[in-house]
């Protein structure tokens, strides 16, 4: 039971309730500062690991988030995971009183809303696969754009003739969209009761449940330096292409 609480998040195992009843509640509250201003002064989601790295030995970082994101869940600003990394949001609720007419809204085309949503859920994906889901070809400026945004990149090629390169969404992908990790994106019923599917779609129709894992598939091999010149994101020296 203990090797499998180990796994789940948000629970702490054994070992991380002996070590957070040993420390000292001056250090615990001396931790929870020092996550909280870590967090504050990033203008990017900060992970696990790097505020573990900066707080009192003992200090369980997962349990101290989930109770600053508590604490911060009824303010104007609440502490979200993205995830496993952490970053203070203006409440969804209050978003409308900090836009500014300066702020300048990205718009997709719809075939770029297409290819991201393909991407989203169907992960690692081909560009094959992708127009085969589609029904037409995809162009490269469409994926230049969702790539420039950064919420698309290479995860990796896949173990098939050719080794086509498979795409992935990103951590500002979920940042942007609000969403702690891929599961938390929308299935077909409540994409209809969002208006965002129309009463024509198949009966038969099916959204995948992405698996939130970032992890390479078995059938993938990771990006390497060779790749990335061929891709043309490195010049053949190993540095970054103008």
């Amino acid at each position: 039971m203990a090797e499998a609480q180990k796994y789940l998040p948000g629970v702490p195992d054994e070992e991380d309730e002996i070590a957070t009843a040993s420390l000292d509640p001056r250090l615990e509250q001396e931790a929870e500062r020092i996550a909280e201003a870590l967090v504050f002064a990033s203008a990017q989601p900060v992970s696990e690991a790097y505020i573990e790295s900066r707080l009192p030995r003992g200090a369980d970082v997962r349990t101290i988030m989930l109770r600053l994101k508590a604490v911060y869940a009824t303010r104007g600003v609440n502490l979200v995971q993205v995830a496993d990394h952490w970053a203070f949001r203006t409440a969804a609720d209050l978003s409308f009183v900090v836009q500014t007419d300066e702020q300048e809204v990205r718009k997709l085309s719809r075939a770029a809303l297409e290819v991201l949503s393909i991407i989203a859920y169907h992960q690692p994906v081909t560009r094959a696969e992708i127009e085969d889901i589609r029904g037409v070809q995809t162009s490269k400026g469409t994926l230049d754009v969702l790539m420039e945004a950064g919420w698309v990149r290479f995860r990796g090629r896949r173990r098939t003739p050719g080794r086509p390169v498979t795409f992935g969404t990103t951590r500002d992908f979920l940042d942007h969209f609000g969403l702690e990790e891929l599961r938390d994106l929308p299935g077909i019923e409540e994409l209809k009761g969002a208006g965002l599917l129309s009463g024509r779609v198949p009966s038969n129709l099916n959204i995948p449940v992405p698996t939130g894992d970032d992890e390479l598939a078995e059938n993938e091999d990771p990006i390497t330096q060779l790749d990335l010149e061929e891709l043309g994101l490195l010049t053949p020296k190993g540095e970054e292409a103008d």
